[in-house]
This record gives C-alpha cells, structure tokens and sequence, in this order.
C-alpha cells in the first residue's frame, strides 16, 4: 500500500512571531493610508475643539523672551473649531500642501533619479554590486550605508530605501526586506554615524540656550556627541543586519511577484552586464568624478561659494541646506552619460521623458501627502504635540530617580514623545529648557544629555507616521506589495525600534557611567552646578 503523501508542515511560529503578526493585524484594520490621514485630520480638529474648550495647558519651560512664548509664559491647547480656526484651515489648506518639505525634496530629487533610472545606469548598477559582492554581506552594506547617509538624509530616503528593494529582488529575496533594512539604518540609526551632520549643530544650538538657564557661559559644541554616534554606528549596523536576517525577512516569507506594480519588476535584473552597459558605467563613472570635483570646489577651498558666508563653516552651509540640489545634478549626469554611451538616450527629448515618467509614478504618493501635510499642520496648530512633550518631561521630573538608571526612563519617553512630535529638532526645542536643567541640577553634563535624547529621538522614527517621509515609504513599499497597509509596514519596522532602544539605551549606559567614557570631544559626563 502506498504511503499517504505527507502535507507541508509550516514551521512554528514563536511568541514574538506572533506578537507582531496581531500588530500587523491590528494596523491592518485601518482603512487606507489616505482616508487614514484625512481622519486623522479631522479627528485632531474636533479633539482642538475639545481640549480648547477644557482649558487644556501647560507651563512652557523656554525662556519668557524666546520666540513663540506667550506673554503668559503658557502653551495652551488651541481650538480650531472656533471661528479663527475654521478662516485659518481655509486660507492655508493649499500653503499646507505645498510646503510640506519632503514633498519638495522628493520630486526635486525624482527629477534627477528618473533619468538615471531610464537611462538603465540604475539597473546595471545594481545588477553590477549584487553579481560582485558576497550576498551575505549585502544587508549589512545596506544598513551601514543607511547610517552614513544621514550626513545628508536625503539620500537615504529617495535614493537607498527604493534601491535596496530592487537590490533583494535582483537576488531574489524580499524587496520589503531590503527596504526595511535601508529604512532602518537611514531613520531608525539617525544619531549614529561617522561624520557630523547638519543636525548636529542645531541641536547643539538648542541644547547650549537650554544649558545656560543654569550656567549662562556653558558652550556646547556641535561635535558634542561624535564619539559616541561613531561608536553607535556599529552597534546599530551589527544590530539592525541581526534583525533583518534574523527576524524581519523570515516573517516576510516569499515574495510573490505577482504583488507588484509591473513597471518596476525588471527580469533582467540577474543577467551579466552587456559590453555595452560596462561602456556606459565607466562614462558614468567619469560623470561621476566630475561631479565630485565640482561638489568640492564649492565647499573645501576657502573661497568655496556654498560654505556658510558669514562663518565659512562647512557643515552649518548651504552645501548640505541645499543637498537635494546636488542629488538632482549628480543623477542627471551620470544618467546622461550612461545613456549617451549605452545609446539608451540620444537627445534632449529623452531627458525630458524620462523625468517625467519617474514624476507620473508618484500620484498615490502625492495624494497621500496632501492629507498628511494637512494632519501635521494642525497637529502643530493645536499645540497638542508640545503638550503632550513637556507633560511627559514632568512626569519624568517627578520620579524623584537621580542616579544614572533615570536615563532609560528618559530615552523612553523621548521615544514615546517622538511618535506624536516627529521633528528632532522642534521636540527638542520644547523639552531640552526642562531636561536639560533638571538633569544639569543633579550632575549630568548637557552633552550626555543631548546624546541620551537622540537615541530616544532616533529608535521610534520608523514606526511613527508623524516622521516626514513616513508617507513616502509607505509609498514605495505598495510599488512591491500594492494591498500592503499601514499596519503591515509598522508591524516590518518594531523589531527594529524594540531591539534598537534596547541595545542602544544599554549602550548608553555602559559607555557613559561604567567605562566612563566621553561622548565627544571635550564633553563630560558630569556637570557640578
């Protein structure tokens, strides 16, 4: 008698598995990620309406003369369901949209990436690093480029979150893997990194004005972290790759191609190169170092026009203010020279159509934003976000903890903080004049303040649809999964922020009180009133 034929049995799936498969769940039950931010819209209207007529308000801890303080030192919740409000979302619904920053930077930015992508350079590129380097080495180059890319976050989010997704699936894994890991190393790792980028002078600025409420001389420099975000750069590659391999892309399963939008799956993605391809990476290549030598003549020599006028500095300049400029040069050259000697493009003509095909791609994208540009304006109308930020300082001010453990507690709510108020700088403009004080008064130095804030600020990005370009990922992921929802992606990326704030905080604390380390240069780690 002939044995039955065996089923497949899928293999078990752990209690953590199953934690984020009812988070996916969950998520999933929201509507679509557009209806989703209009009813966001309207629900933050009606709870201004609410929380205004309650009298809702807190005591702003900034200076009386810094701007935006009310002449009653209070910020109160602010209705917009009165008549002002109602005149204000009129008149400025369209401003709303428009100024939206990431949607600026990313159709400036497509422009550029759209001829590089038609011209074919983006295909052989990557059909170029993934038959030439080690496929297990792949997720980690990906997270690491991710970190470093932060010097400029741009990048990261227009070009390498999208070209990790092709790179998986030229090797035939799961595109949302890869992205997930891009997402992770560019927004998750945002305080990690190997240089000094143009937040760090800005928080170093905020976190100087909250310092000198104690201690009116006190300076704090923008290489006030450096040691520490290089460091992080490596325990955040180490741990996001152990996530993604370990974790993330297991849950993914297959990936069926039969998801996809059809215009970005290219069969021929595994193929060698042709001899003409390799002609036109080297002239690609050429364009490339042309490019670079013009990018420093405008910031090394001391006559660089793009180094910051009045100070000469490099990094606080309107080189990085205005990277997404150099994107869309670099990628309109190099795409031009590829195409010119491949013969994929021969005129003008070319150029123009391949830049418009990669913006005719972004109609979801651009409908998205203009609901989420309306929720975050209000959100920040209603003044809810810096409510919700200086409640969270007091309620860590009255713990009563002073010893070191209080700094997992305040990592934490920073993180919890970041989910409603997703701007780094404006969370801590509104949280450095309380932490900062309070923390200085029982011995902490304003630097490992400010780094022990930016791990909070950095592990919750990825799951919060109050960061910018939120949108824009969710945007890129439905090219590979078109059902896929909000839950889906948030429920892709918690892994990443558990074992980040975990791995991260720990870190934090070993660096700082058990080897005794210094953040950055010159900063201590204690500070005697």
């Amino acid at each position: 008698m002939a044995d039955a034929p065996q089923q497949a049995v899928e293999p078990r799936r752990n209690a953590f598995t199953r934690f984020l498969d009812g988070v996916e769940w969950l998520g999933n039950l929201l509507p679509h990620p557009v209806t989703l931010f209009a009813l966001l819209a309207v629900g933050i209207v009606l709870l201004s309406g609410l929380f205004g007529w309650m009298g809702v308000a807190v005591v702003d801890p900034r200076p009386a003369d810094a701007p935006g303080v009310a002449e009653d030192g209070m910020i109160r919740a602010v209705s917009l369901l009165d008549g002002d409000g109602v005149r204000r979302i009129f008149t400025n619904l369209v401003g709303n949209f428009t100024s939206f920053a990431p949607l600026g930077v990313v159709l400036v930015a497509m422009i550029g990436v759209g001829v590089a992508e038609k011209s074919g350079l983006l295909s052989a590129a990557v059909r170029g690093m993934v038959l030439s380097a080690p496929p297990k080495l792949v997720t980690i180059a990906i997270v690491f480029a991710g970190i470093v890319s932060n010097t400029a976050s741009e990048v990261g989010y227009v070009v390498l979150i999208p070209l990790a997704a092709a790179i998986y699936y030229a090797l035939g894994r799961h595109p949302l893997a890869g992205m997930a890991a891009a997402f992770a190393g560019v927004s998750g790792g945002y305080s990690a990194n190997l240089l000094i980028g143009t937040i760090d002078p800005l928080l170093a600025g905020i976190t100087q004005e909250a310092a000198r409420l104690i201690d009116p001389d006190y300076i704090v420099l923008a290489t006030a972290n450096w040691y520490f975000m290089v460091a992080s750069t490596f325990l955040i590659t180490a741990i996001g790759s152990w996530v993604s391999i370990a974790i993330v892309e297991p849950k993914l399963g297959k990936y069926d191609p039969t998801h996809a939008d059809k215009t970005i799956l290219d069969d021929h993605m595994m193929e060698p190169l042709e001899p003409v391809e390799k002609k036109g990476l080297r002239w690609a290549g050429i364009a490339l170092l042309g490019v670079l030598g013009l990018m420093a003549l405008t910031l090394v020599p001391d006559w660089g026009v793009l180094r910051n006028p009045e100070t000469g500095d490099r990094i606080n300049s309107p080189f990085f203010q205005g990277f997404v400029v150099w994107i869309l040069i670099f990628f309109i050259a190099i795409g031009y020279a590829y195409g010119r000697a491949a013969g994929t493009m021969k005129t003008d003509r070319d150029i123009i159509d391949a830049m418009a095909a990669a913006l005719s791609s972004l109609g979801l994208y651009i409908v998205l934003v203009f609901f989420a540009a309306q929720f975050v304006a209000f959100f920040g109308w209603t003044n809810l976000g810096a409510i919700t930020a200086v409640t969270g300082a007091q309620f860590l001010q009255e713990s009563g903890l002073t010893g070191p453990a209080l700094f997992f507690f305040f990592i934490l709510i920073c993180a919890v903080i970041n989910l409603s108020l997703g701007s780094a700088s404006a969370q801590w403009a509104v949280t450095a004049p309380i932490f900062v004080p309070m923390l200085m008064l029982i011995g902490y130095s304003p630097e490992a303040i400010q780094a022990a804030y930016r791990i909070g600020d950095s592990t919750t990005n990825i799951i919060t649809p109050m960061m910018s370009y939120f949108g824009l990922i969710l945007a890129w992921a439905t090219r590979y999964e078109r059902n896929l929802g909000v839950g889906t992606l948030i429920a892709m990326m918690l892994p990443y922020t558990i074992f980040f704030i975990i791995a991260w905080s720990t870190f934090f604390f070993v660096w700082t009180f058990v080897l005794g380390l210094p953040v950055g240069p010159g900063s201590p780690t204690y500070y005697t009133p």
